[in-house]
């Protein structure tokens, strides 16, 4: 009988501490799952937030066939991050070349090429370069006009020689890259003081432009110089990718201030003519004479 009883209270403990280990565990699993719970409805809220339908259809999908729900979340979460990432460096970089394009280029010539527009099948490029020269106005547009003499002190330009029949136009040989083409230019519009505007054309590319001059202050001109430039041939096409054009007229220009601010001797005549819509409306020896004549009536009056 006392065994029996020693028997039976020992089982009576056993099962006691059986239930208490148990009611513990399950106690202790429970939290754990809802643990886990709220970390997967935090993952499952970011991924939602962040990536979308996609990848919470794939991350379900992946739990429903028996995978951890952690480790499904979180390769999708992987996954999609990556895709964001470079969606993100994608869409920053298109919107950092859009603006840069939009500050480079030029009215409707623009295109997504930066700086570069498209007439026809070929490439554009749009240059613009702005100076100051500290001489009055008057000199400095004189000095433009004697294009002639800017094969002694610029290195872009080789030979430059109005044409004796017409004054209009004007052949050029100018140097790109290694190479020297020969260009002739047409005098679209010139008023005296203000602005030129002209269109060149080349066996190997066509230019149009437009150089203006303003009066900063007493002493100081501003030129503005616009030019868009189509090349044509493997050199002129091949120096555009570096934009060659540009820097060499940019030094161009400072060769033009440095000439014009200290080794020119005196003021030159210039050429005082007036061009409308490709012909000329004033020759320069009558500008001269109406200036002559102007300043004869300063003198009576």
């Amino acid at each position: 009988m006392g065994s029996r009883d020693d028997g039976g209270g020992g089982g009576s403990s056993l099962g006691k501490l059986r239930d208490a280990v148990m009611g513990h565990a399950k106690a202790r699993a429970g939290r754990l799952v809802d643990s886990a719970e709220e970390k997967i409805s935090d993952m499952t809220a970011k991924l939602t937030e962040t990536a979308g339908g996609g990848a919470v259809s794939r991350t379900g999908a992946r739990v429903l066939s028996g995978e951890s729900p952690v480790r499904a979340i979180s390769e999708e979460s992987g996954k999609q991050g990556g895709q964001l990432k470079e969606e993100v460096k994608e869409k920053a970089k298109g919107a950092v070349t859009h603006k840069a394009k939009e500050v480079v280029g030029m009215g409707g010539s623009g295109d997504e090429d930066g700086g570069a527009g498209k007439a026809g099948d070929k490439k554009v490029t749009n240059i613009v370069e702005v100076i100051d020269i500290g001489v009055p106005l008057r000199t400095c547009y004189d000095h433009w006009t004697q294009f002639e003499e800017f094969s002694g002190f610029m290195k872009g330009v080789v030979e430059a020689e109005r044409s004796e029949d017409d004054e209009l136009t004007s052949d050029w040989k100018l140097k790109i890259g290694p190479s020297n083409r020969s260009w002739q230019a047409t005098v679209r519009e010139q008023v005296p003081d203000e602005r030129i505007v002209w269109s060149s054309e080349g066996e190997k590319g066509s230019t149009q432009g437009v150089v203006s001059f303003h009066d900063v202050a007493p002493g100081l001109t501003r030129i503005v110089v616009v030019v868009e430039y189509t090349p044509d041939g493997f050199v002129e096409k091949t120096a555009n990718i570096w934009r060659a054009q540009g820097r060499r007229l940019r030094l161009d220009l400072k060769h033009f201030q440095r000439y014009v601010s200290l080794g020119a001797e005196e003021p030159p005549e210039g050429w005082r003519g007036e061009i409308r819509d490709g012909k000329v409306v004033r020759s320069h020896e009558q500008a001269m004479s109406d200036e002559d004549d102007e300043d004869d009536r300063e003198d009576d009056g």
